[in-house]
């Protein structure tokens, strides 16, 4: 079953949630609960977010584990914690400011590109994912026996942040060190490279939310991502001839 939230499980005495308990487990109380230690560095617990990051490449699949570990204790899937954000932020901040540097661009266009790599790749795009998976998860992909379950959204948007670190990693970190003498060439092994990045950090990050979702019928999943690895084989074939941009310019 996916990550799910149940609106009327019962409580462990009487059979129904008391008023106090319906109320702390609202989507809107969550909300607020993490906000509210947005600002309270003392309460983050940065290890494990930092641990999180590191699985991330290594092995996801325990990352998610956690997740599942959560939703036992705590009864949430989504973050309660927002130290893997405030964590993410920071690299965005250090590598496109890395990313201006290495590419002797000035300090406004560092800003907007800053502002740009925040709102729209990170944020934007993520609202767009996470709502979009949101929608399709609860309508299509749920195995539930009542309409009392659903997916979080929060747990989409998390499957998002999941998925975006690598593929920040990838484009904003590693890609510097080829990008002046291999990408910008304009040479067969340039183009060659700077695709082969690009396709590595669309697979990772496809690969990603495939495991957040991962709970749908396994043997469909299994198929779904076998396909998918045949469409990247094909892509890593074409992608050498064709010359995509990398970051900034696509901004």
């Amino acid at each position: 079953m996916l990550p799910s939230t149940s609106v009327n499980s019962p409580a462990h005495g009487n059979g129904a949630l008391s008023s106090r308990d319906a109320a702390r487990h609202t989507a809107g109380a969550k909300r607020y609960k993490y906000l509210r230690r947005l600002f309270r560095f003392r309460q983050m617990d940065f290890e494990f977010a930092a641990w999180q990051m590191l699985y991330l490449f290594t092995s996801p699949q325990r990352v998610y584990r956690n997740f599942h570990y959560r939703k036992q204790t705590k009864d949430q899937w989504a973050r309660d914690d927002p130290a893997f954000l405030v964590l993410l932020s920071i690299w965005l901040c250090v590598s496109t400011v890395g990313f201006g540097f290495v590419l002797d661009m000035g300090f406004f266009e560092t800003i907007k590109l800053l502002l740009w790599v925040v709102f729209i790749d990170c944020v934007g795009v993520g609202l767009l994912i996470s709502t979009l998976m949101w929608f399709i998860s609860n309508k299509y992909l749920v195995k539930r026996q009542s309409r009392d379950y659903d997916v979080e959204w929060g747990y989409a948007f998390d499957v998002h942040l999941n998925a975006f670190y690598p593929l920040l990693v990838i484009l904003h970190f590693i890609q510097l060190f080829f990008i002046n003498h291999v990408i910008l060439t304009d040479t067969f092994i340039g183009y060659l490279v700077g695709n082969t990045l690009w396709l590595v950090a669309v697979g990772y990050y496809i690969y990603v939310t495939f495991l957040g979702y991962s709970a749908v019928n396994e043997e469909e999943a299994t198929q779904k991502s076998s396909k998918s690895r045949i469409v990247l084989a094909g892509c890593r074939i074409i992608l050498p001839k064709i010359h995509i941009p990398f970051w900034p310019h696509v901004l």
